[in-house]
């Protein structure tokens, strides 16, 4: 929390740290509750790319088509986006901790039987699983942090988070290079078994458990949310590899808008809805859902097209291709040490705009870019800038959405902002693919420099509109808009 001249606290400012005297619910030790939460979060961030740079060889070893070699991938991507609006909620009514456990379990117990797996079918269903379980537990660790955690502790966690998470996919390429190249694709799966057996016995020791909510389940919201999140990410990934012309493609984003609407009309009438829709019409938290959403889709964009150019351009194997992001992972965890005290200071809306436009210099930076530059003269820039945006626009914008919440909210709220990142992010893959294949065309080989610079000017403008839903939405909430905490 900041001050003024005269002492007296500019919660005005910033209503992010509004709610930060001490509650009954601080940990005793937040170091140590901080590091089983995070541990899930980085779990859930090195699965979502540790599989895909083991895929050739696992294709290899259990004879799989193309298209079966797509859904190792794909079954995780559904289940864990289809299901975090339901595993979001579910932690307010089991409680947060029992929910937070039992998808720790699920996802090792998955993680072993993948391991272990002798053909496609049961690799697949235990991708499947994975991904049950990650919607299960990440909404879960994102709300203890809410319930567990007050004031600029909230924020200082909640950048580890959001650090921890950013930093999960470059480190899930590094260890998918390196543990394919040292031993067999089975260890991108067996790494998880200590984690996640550590982490599932420390939890029910060091978390609080939350107070459950004895309310009646939202049988009908479960099924329009989950069926619409489900068909809106299988749209996603169908556009993303057979382009926007595709039907089926095309039919399940119909049937998810269909879905959606009945969704929403289910949520305004049920006693106790899978999503309160008071969650969205505050104006401060809706901003924050849109413009994580909008960032994420140009962030996540920039890194796929970044590692094909590694890759396939410069020629780089899985391992060198993960060690080049380290800047940005090293740049954001930087920027993430002082922007608690950064987010007390200016607030959300001067974060967050500024990050964004980094992260826009950046992307246009990138369209300069040739095989003849060297890293240092052509990427280490652009990524320094790239980890900074990110370091200030994440974070600020999760405190957004979880400083205004009541404790029986924290976790549907938890569970629509997982939702909305995850989902930004395969949004922005599928259309920056678009523009590239567009510029591209059927050309075979190296990415060529028009398709590249394309994307990248793609990934500037969704960071561009992030900064201008974050300057025109964020603007500091009056005393009275924030709850009672």
């Amino acid at each position: 929390m900041s001050t003024v001249p005269g002492g007296r606290v500019n919660a005005e400012m910033s209503p992010e740290l509004s709610s930060s005297r001490p509650s009954p619910d601080s940990p005793r030790h937040p170091g140590l509750v901080l590091a089983v939460i995070v541990g899930c979060q980085l779990m859930v961030g090195v699965d979502t790319s540790v599989v895909t740079i083991a895929l050739p060889d696992i294709r290899g070893a259990l004879d799989l088509s193309t298209g079966g070699l797509a859904w190792v991938q794909n079954a995780y991507t559904l289940a864990f986006g289809g299901l975090l609006l339901l595993g979001g909620r579910s932690g307010d009514i089991i409680g947060r901790r029992r929910a937070f456990t039992g998808g720790i379990v699920l996802f090792t117990l998955a993680s072993l039987l993948g391991g272990v797996a002798s053909g496609g079918e049961v690799l697949i269903c235990a991708r499947a699983a994975q991904g049950v379980g990650a919607a299960l537990a990440a909404p879960s660790a994102m709300a203890l942090i809410a319930t567990l955690f007050t004031g600029v502790a909230r924020v200082r966690a909640l950048g580890v988070s959001s650090a921890v998470t950013g930093v999960g996919g470059a480190l899930g390429m590094l260890l998918g290079g390196l543990l394919t190249d040292l031993s067999s694709w089975r260890l991108v799966f067996f790494i998880n078994i200590p984690i996640g057996v550590l982490i599932a016995v420390a939890a029910p020791r060091v978390l609080a458990e939350t107070t459950r909510r004895q309310v009646g389940i939202d049988f009908a919201g479960a099924v329009t949310g989950t069926f619409g999140l489900t068909a809106l990410v299988y749209g996603l990934i169908r556009t993303g590899s057979d382009g926007w012309h595709d039907a089926l493609a095309l039919g399940a984003l119909g049937a998810s808008a269909v879905l959606f609407v009945a969704f929403v009309l289910v949520e305004a009438r049920v006693p106790h809805p899978l999503v309160p829709l008071r969650l969205l019409t505050d104006r401060r938290r809706a901003g924050a859902f849109v413009g994580l959403a909008v960032m994420v889709a140009g962030m996540f964009g920039g890194f796929f097209f970044l590692t094909q150019y590694f890759q396939q351009n410069l020629g780089y194997g899985p391992l060198k291709a993960g060690a080049a992001f380290l800047p940005i992972v090293g740049t954001q965890f930087v920027v993430l040490r002082f922007a608690p005290g950064l987010l007390g200071r200016f607030g959300a809306r001067a974060l967050v705009t500024t990050g964004a436009l980094l992260v826009a210099t950046a992307m246009l930076w990138l369209t300069t870019l040739d095989a003849h530059q060297s890293y240092a003269t052509g990427l280490l820039g652009p990524f320094l800038l790239y980890g900074a945006g990110g370091g200030l626009t994440v974070m600020p914008l999760m405190a957004t959405i979880l400083s205004s919440v009541t404790p029986e909210d924290s976790g549907a709220a938890a569970g629509v902002a997982q939702t909305v990142l995850w989902s930004g992010a395969s949004l922005g893959v599928s259309i920056m693919v678009t523009v590239f294949g567009a510029v591209a065309g059927h050309s075979a080989g190296p990415a060529s420099a028009d398709a590249l610079s394309s994307t990248f000017v793609t990934g500037a403008a969704f960071a561009l509109v992030a900064s201008l839903i974050a300057f025109s939405t964020l603007r500091p909430a009056r005393p009275s808009d924030q709850p009672d905490t």
